[in-house]
């Protein structure tokens, strides 16, 4: 097929007498166009995002630790690694800081927070950082020793008594500062954080860093330029746009390439009456495909420029609902390059050349004494290429179907996600096959319509690739759709269960906590905190404390293994009063320091059981193989991970308890009181980003394949002008023809909604297995709504243009 992009006469003319013809082809790639123009504007934005440094700009060499976790994979050429973001801050060794010290002028840095006795929160740091961040001192002298501090503020009290990660301790306030904050002697702000053989970073001057780089001996990172932002929220907030455009926007890409292809086959499939007609008048094959091909040269870059531009507001638009979610940093701007867009649109003209190609085969090589009639009576199965590629797609979901539903945990997950895109696919290549046998089981109820229901159900057997072609966005639709709004639903459901069962304390205390990265450069952030011998005194009273986390553990196995983040819950008490985790095997009273219990999904997923260690790491990064005492059954609602309090001492940047749980009611005066059932749904606020995420890519995915379906539906309307004009001339009432339409569309709207629905259940029943143990949740008002939309759509599609065309007919 000759790809010249000079137009010919012919494929001119058609754009020019008759655009309606390709009205339904420029729809589809506008769409297809718009969502892959959107997800490749949020890879790139993950791809490029920064934020500048604050805490460190006025530091020139920077040595802090890595805040990723890695893992190498593989071996020899084919090695590779894999990484992904800690918990909470990672810090230097402090032996360090005498290594780095010849180099030049080295200040170590460590910020952690302190509560002052108004029950506000500092954040607190050594004099020494004043070096390079903007804090002056407004009254008094530098701390100097110990026992003596700097607050922000003018005036006060001399003395003050200040609750550290280390206890409380009283100080002599020997300075102002002129911002909000808490100033100690270097050396005593290391023993006061909690973890005094560690540090948050060395920060150097007047010194070279590949001198410290070699010094630091691979040890540590040296950091220069915007690298010095050290904001761990970076890295999250490329896992969730490169998530979005890369995994999501894989998904989208195909399903909108694929469709506008349908969408071109479909166009192209309508004119082979045209092409069997210049046939017979003596057009070659090769003419037929360059002037397919010219058509979509002419019509694809137009319709791939226009569709740039909602593609561009829709990326802007997500990505201010994540930034306005916190998912994403407020220093991160969205990216909006070239690559994207011209990517988008060559895909999108790839696709019609060669759904066009494909499409016009058949026409191009029939005998021209031969194209006329041929072209009359429409194939009833598909090609010789088509069906092989649809039996091998169905025979491999079938496959991954059955690996899924016998595999447990990542590995069910895997197999579950290839499900959905292989029946898709199957559907897709099989469609004719497929609406031949859905119209001969729904061709029975639909003969109880009378003529127009008979009339409905012969043309639906004689008109299968029609079908197929309307049938498919439908399923596309409904699979997609309900895969991603019933996970959902399915894990809040198992989340809620689990909670409601398993806590069985009366009240919780918040205690407050630390986002361990802060606002910027790991400046921590803190809600409120209580006293730490009101902690105390409080478990010792029968309370227990909860300090809430995340670890991150080795999944999976072989080749395939990777990180997973599982929440976690350092202890301090008598769990099994307040907590009914729904223990499988091994006792949690044998729960100390070097051991762990952890949730049976999360065994399964890291091959563990009872008496076996498993890999951790801490929050910050401290590698860990505690032994397990205990498998539960309940870690989804209350914590994937249970162990000794103090074996997060040191490991966390806020350095205490969470939350305080008491069976009977609470002691006043400790912070914010919680009944379990208001405990509970303060924890499914925590959910809604993933519901709000879930929820916009259906409604991106669905809402495509819904206008496609549409669009698909009008097209196919309209190419049966000719033969609702004959009905209404052999005496066919204009209600009797619009009945015939009606039931066609059900059959249509029914097997779609029955096919997304199966496919949708074989990918969620393992997903939802291997996340929550139990099988899918599907709210029925919200599958209702599905189908009612589907229902609604197809009917609107199909009896609207046949009205306008009916009353065309009539003039």
């Amino acid at each position: 097929m000759s790809l010249r992009p000079r137009a010919n006469g012919l494929a001119r003319a058609v754009l020019r007498f008759r655009p309606a013809a390709f009205a339904g082809t420029f729809v589809a790639l506008f769409l297809a166009v718009a969502i892959v123009s959107a997800c490749g504007i949020l890879l790139e934005t993950g791809a490029r995002a920064n934020t500048p440094p604050t805490r460190y700009a006025a530091a020139p060499v920077v040595v802090a630790a890595d805040q990723q976790a890695r893992m190498r994979m593989g071996r020899g050429d084919g090695a590779y690694e894999v990484s992904a973001p800690l918990p909470d801050r990672a810090r230097v060794d402090a032996a360090l800081l005498e290594r780095l010290a010849p180099l030049g002028r080295a200040v170590p840095d460590v910020v952690f927070p302190v509560r002052d006795g108004a029950g506000g929160t500092l954040d607190a740091s050594g004099w020494g950082s004043t070096a390079f961040s903007p804090a002056e001192l407004r009254a008094g002298s530098p701390p100097a020793g110990p026992g003596e501090v700097v607050l922000g503020g003018a005036g006060g009290p001399d003395r003050v008594t200040l609750d550290t990660p280390a206890g409380p301790r009283e100080f002599r306030v020997v300075g102002r500062a002129d911002r909000p904050g808490a100033w100690f002697a270097d050396t005593e702000a290391r023993t006061l954080s909690g973890h005094p053989d560690a540090l948050d970073a060395i920060v150097l001057f007047g010194a070279d860093a590949a001198r410290a780089r070699a010094a630091v001996d691979g040890r540590a990172q040296v950091l220069t330029g915007d690298a010095r932002a050290l904001d761990a929220r970076l890295a999250g907030a490329q896992e969730v746009l490169t998530g979005l455009g890369g995994s999501f926007g894989g998904i989208a890409t195909l399903v909108a390439v694929f469709t506008a292809a349908g969408t071109v086959a479909l166009s192209v499939g309508q004119r082979s009456r045209e092409f069997a007609l210049l046939r017979a008048v003596g057009a070659t094959p090769r003419q037929i495909r360059r002037t397919v091909a010219t058509e979509a040269l002419l019509v694809a870059p137009v319709a791939g420029a226009l569709g740039c531009l909602p593609g561009i507001a829709l990326a802007a638009w997500w990505f201010g609902q994540l930034k306005a979610k916190g998912a994403v940093p407020a220093g991160i701007d969205l990216v909006v390059s070239w690559i994207p867009l011209v990517s988008a649109v060559g895909l999108a003209l790839a696709a019609a050349l060669v759904a066009g190609w494909a499409a016009s085969r058949r026409p191009a090589r029939i005998r021209p004494g031969l194209a006329l009639a041929s072209a009359a009576v429409e194939r009833l199965r598909p090609g010789w290429i088509r069906t092989p590629l649809g039996l091998a797609a169905l025979a491999g979901g079938t496959a991954c179907a059955t690996l899924a539903a016998t595999s447990s945990g990542p590995d069910a997950a895997n197999a579950a996600l290839g499900v959905v895109m292989l029946f898709m696919l199957a559907v897709a290549l099989l469609g004719p096959l497929i609406a031949r046998a859905c119209t001969a089981v729904f061709g029975l109820p639909l003969r109880a319509g009378g003529a127009p229901g008979e009339l409905a159900a012969a043309n639906s057997r004689t008109h299968a690739r029609r079908l197929a072609s309307a049938i498919t966005p439908i399923v596309l639709a409904m699979a997609f759709s309900s895969t991603l709004v019933f996970l959902h639903t399915s894990e809040d459901r198992a989340v809620r269960q689990q909670q409601e069962a398993g806590l069985l304390a009366d009240h919780i205390v918040s205690l407050g906590g630390s986002d361990p990265h802060g606002d910027t450069d790991g400046t921590a952030v803190h809600g409120t905190a209580v006293d730490r011998a009101a902690v105390d005194r409080a478990v010792a009273a029968g309370a227990v404390a909860l300090t809430r986390t995340s670890v991150l553990t080795v999944v999976g196995s072989g080749g395939d293994r990777t990180f997973h983040t599982a929440s976690a819950q350092g202890v301090t008490g008598d769990l099994t009063k307040v907590q009914d985790l729904g223990v499988r095997s091994g006792d949690l009273a044998r729960l100390a320091p070097g051991t762990v219990a952890i949730d049976r999904t999360l065994a399964e997923a890291t091959h563990t059981g009872t008496g076996d260690r498993v890999d951790l790491r801490l929050p910050d990064g401290t590698r860990a193989a505690p032994e397990i005492v205990a498998v539960y059954t309940r870690g989804l609602g209350l914590g994937e991970v249970t162990l000794p309090a103090a074996d997060l001492a040191g490991h966390t940047t806020a350095g205490r308890p969470t939350e305080l749980l008491f069976r009977g009611p609470a002691p006043e005066g400790l912070g914010p009181v919680l009944s379990a059932a208001a405990w509970t749904s303060e924890q499914s606020v925590d959910r809604q980003l993933n519901a709000w995420a879930n929820t916009t890519m259906a409604a991106v995915l669905g809402g495509f394949a819904a206008v496609a379906a549409a669009n698909t539906l009008v097209m196919t309307v309209l190419d049966r002008r000719r033969e609702l004009h004959m009905l209404r001339l052999i005496g066919s009432t204009r209600r009797q023809i619009l009945r015939m339409l009606s039931w066609e569309a059900l059959l249509v709207s029914g097997t779609g909604i029955g096919l997304g629905s199966a496919i949708a259940l074989a990918t969620l029943t393992p997903l939802t297995k291997a996340m929550t143990g139990t099988g899918p949740y599907v709210p029925p008002l919200v599958y209702g709504s599905f189908v009612a939309a589907a229902i609604a759509l197809t009917l609107a599609a199909t009896t609207l243009p046949a009205r306008r065309a009916l009353r065309l007919s009539r003039t």
